[in-house]
């Protein structure tokens, strides 16, 4: 049976044996001091001088691992409007960080790629934190990680709700 602070918490009892809401407080906790360090990590000399923000960071990213792309697949990969796609490619293409270019395949459409200049810096800006996702994933089994993330995508949708609620 439930103890009075239980109830008033809604917190379930398990003896320490990992129950939901003892996870909830470990995350809650885990966050922000991940989130802190990860803010940490150092722009690397070469770009030191970009107005660079953590919303850069996923666009860069996609960029870097998957290979250039259309801001309308960039768009789709982000989970945001073209407009807003194309306002950030803007921003980092004046900055000197991405270049468009024509689609050989369809002249009509314009590939984005970090430039060849830049692309040394963006590796070493975000390959800290790769290195660290590579160590903690890589004892997990390919089903684990895909779990791993799989939540990680429902924590993020559930905030999302909670914010549009």
């Amino acid at each position: 049976m439930p103890t009075s602070r239980e109830r008033a918490t809604g917190r379930d009892s398990d003896d320490g044996r990992g129950g939901v809401d003892d996870s909830v407080r470990a995350l809650l906790l885990l966050m922000p001091r991940m989130v802190s360090r990860v803010k940490k990590i150092p722009l690397p000399e070469a770009l030191s001088s970009f107005s660079l923000a953590p919303r850069h960071l996923s666009l860069l990213s996609y960029l870097l691992f998957d290979g250039p792309m259309t801001v309308n697949e960039l768009a789709g990969r982000l989970g945001i409007a073209p407009t807003t796609a194309s306002l950030l490619v803007g921003d980092l293409s004046r900055q000197g960080i991405l270049e468009r270019r024509e689609d050989e395949a369809d002249r009509r459409r314009r590939i984005v790629a970090i430039t060849a200049d830049q692309q040394p810096a963006i590796t070493a800006w975000l390959a800290p934190g790769a290195a660290a996702w590579r160590k903690a994933l890589a004892p997990l089994t390919p089903d684990q990680r895909r779990m791993f993330v799989d939540t990680l995508l429902a924590y993020e949708a559930a905030v999302g709700d909670e914010e549009r609620d």
